[in-house]
């Protein structure tokens, strides 16, 4: 019987671990920064290109600016993720007090939210109570404040995924900048961009379980649109050197 029952939890935990709402924090962070470095560097690129003879401007800038967004997109990321993980930790605080001083009400705070979740009355008190017995923190916790080991935030984590894969988008439109031809090169940078924003889009859809269609879609639109109103600025306020 024990057997049966450990292999069942198994087995659960497996099935949850398999879902694709798992990967969504570092998924999100990584695509983030692959996006943006691809079309930030692009862009940049295009713009320079665009009012430039030479290569040396180019590579100057979009090395720069790769550099500086790699660092800019980590630091940014651990400053927003930190903040979420201050405000987490302070109400996380602030419920031990509460059930420390007042567990009679926190007690029946559980009970109504299971209520309105659609159980009868007497059976969300019961599975308050429950709940409350084995681990009222973490019944709190989960199922009042709505944070848990998904949602979570983890700034290491998100700063070095969004810096990494920025590195990594921004690597793929400076190699095209060093070995494509000088002439056409605006050309060169949005034909490979859209080519990189493509499987990026797969990638990430796949990863993810969406729609590949969709986010493709999605993805090179907002890259031409991005790319093209830098190539507009370079054009109109360039002077060609």
């Amino acid at each position: 019987m024990t057997n049966n029952s450990s292999n069942s939890v198994r087995t659960i935990d497996n099935y949850l671990d398999s879902h694709y709402i798992h990967r969504s924090n570092w998924l999100r962070a990584a695509v983030l920064g692959a996006n943006d470095g691809i079309i930030s560097i692009s862009s940049l690129a295009i713009g320079i290109a665009a009012a430039s003879a030479t290569r040396e401007p180019i590579v100057l800038a979009t090395v720069a600016g790769l550099v500086a967004g790699a660092l800019s997109m980590a630091a940014g990321e651990y400053v927003s993720v930190s903040s979420q993980t201050d405000t987490e930790t302070a109400d996380i605080e602030r419920e031990k007090i509460e059930l420390r001083e007042m567990p009679v009400e926190e007690l029946n705070i559980l009970a109504q939210i299971y209520e309105k979740r659609g159980l009868k009355k007497e059976t969300a008190m019961q599975v308050a109570i429950e709940l409350t017995e084995k681990d009222a923190l973490a019944a709190h916790i989960r199922d009042e404040l709505g944070i848990n080991e998904i949602s979570q935030a983890n700034p290491i984590q998100a700063a070095f995924a969004s810096g990494a894969s920025f590195t990594i988008g921004g690597v793929l439109p400076l190699l095209v900048v060093l070995f494509a031809p000088i002439e056409g090169m605006e050309y060169w940078l949005y034909g490979s961009t859209i080519l990189f924003l493509v499987l990026l889009g797969a990638m990430s859809a796949k990863t993810g379980g969406s729609s590949i269609k969709k986010a493709i879609i999605r993805i090179t639109i907002w890259g031409t649109i991005a790319m093209g109103l830098s190539a507009l600025v370079g054009y109109i306020f360039g002077v060609r050197v």
